[in-house]
């Protein structure tokens, strides 16, 4: 076997002798492999991670299996382990910092009370909740409390528009109880032990690298559901996910450039012909980034309450689907 890549790892172990470990990868006939050997003073032990003839799939589980073991605090030889471009400074790792700094130091009464808000807001305007705020900017605004829409923009996640359309009810809430440190939030960085930040977040990698890995296996899953001629109910058997993420993850494969044009037809063989004109024509006329304004145009602003929304939406990711492909051509007939 040819070892084509390896790099020497550390673990610092308090007053003891730091445990060492390598991480590799060999090819052999067409065949990649990829282990990891930790080392002790008294044995070798060694796990392989990977073993097979897809290069993509090895690098989606070298990049999991690494964050997990950068997470327990191993530390690379040779940086840019990752194959790609590290995190920078500035402003982006600050914002790391800053959501850091708000998971240690939790203020769980006013999440509680902004996640209440964000209920009532999703049942009010009738989506899915994650679209009025995530988690963790809940977090981040529970935990730094701003007074106003200054400070408020200046956590991460929170962009103007989002301020303009939430930021008088958020601020309502954030009003409430004592706030011992000012704004800005330079001086979090100080507070913050580095070797502890890092180790945080290299488990956000692995939370990210699960997430692709898992997909990258589905995406699998799905192009051979797609090539028997399954449809998406079949397709939400197979891989264990709900329609939306199913619709989701077939968008994401038209970008990649794979045919779905019988998967459509069939799809959308209940739609009338003349909905499906006006969808086609309110991407025309408004652009296919965002399905809010479509919906709006061709539903109508206000919806009857026995509407199915997400049936509307999934819909228009369907077509948006063909129509990217076809860009602003003739329509292929249903």
């Amino acid at each position: 076997m040819r070892i084509i890549f390896l790099n020497s790892m550390e673990k610092k172990t308090g007053e003891q002798m730091p445990i060492g470990a390598q991480v590799w990868i060999g090819e052999d006939e067409g065949v990649w492999r990829m282990g990891w050997n930790e080392l002790s003073a008294d044995e070798e032990g060694e796990t392989l991670w990977y073993e097979g003839e897809s290069w993509s799939e090895l690098l989606h589980v070298y990049r999991h299996r690494l964050a997990v073991k950068l997470g327990e605090g191993f530390r690379p030889a040779i940086d840019g382990i990752f194959h790609e471009r590290e995190e920078g400074k500035g402003k982006a790792i600050l914002a790391q910092k800053l959501v850091f700094y708000s998971e240690l130091n939790p203020n769980e009464t006013l999440f509680t009370e902004l996640s209440a808000w964000r209920r009532r807001r999703a049942v009010a305007e009738r989506k899915a909740p994650y679209l009025i705020a995530s988690n963790r900017l809940l977090r981040l605004i529970s935990v730094f409390q701003p007074r106003t829409r200054e400070e408020l923009l200046q956590l991460p996640g929170v962009g103007e528009s989002k301020s303009a359309e939430y930021g008088e009810e958020l601020l309502e809430l954030t009003q409430q109880g004592e706030r011992s440190f000012i704004f800005p939030l330079n001086w979090v960085e100080g507070t913050l032990d580095e070797e502890e930040f890092r180790s945080w977040l290299y488990k956000q990698k692995e939370v990210k690298y699960r997430v692709e890995m898992e997909k990258f296996g589905l995406r699998r899953v799905m192009l051979e559901a797609i090539a028997e001629g399954s449809d998406v109910e079949e397709m939400c058997r197979r891989t264990g996910l709900d329609r939306r993420e199913t619709v989701e993850l077939l968008e994401d494969l038209e970008k990649d450039g794979y045919e779905l044009e019988s998967l459509l037809i069939t799809e959308l063989r209940e739609v009338p012909e003349a909905e499906q004109t006006a969808i086609w024509q309110a991407y025309e006329e408004l652009g296919d980034t965002l399905l809010k304004p479509v919906l709006q145009r061709v539903y109508g602003a206000e919806l009857p309450l026995d509407s199915n929304v997400e049936k509307m939406y999934e819909q228009l990711r369907l077509i948006r689907i063909r129509f990217r492909r076809q860009g602003s051509g003739v329509r292929s007939a249903g």
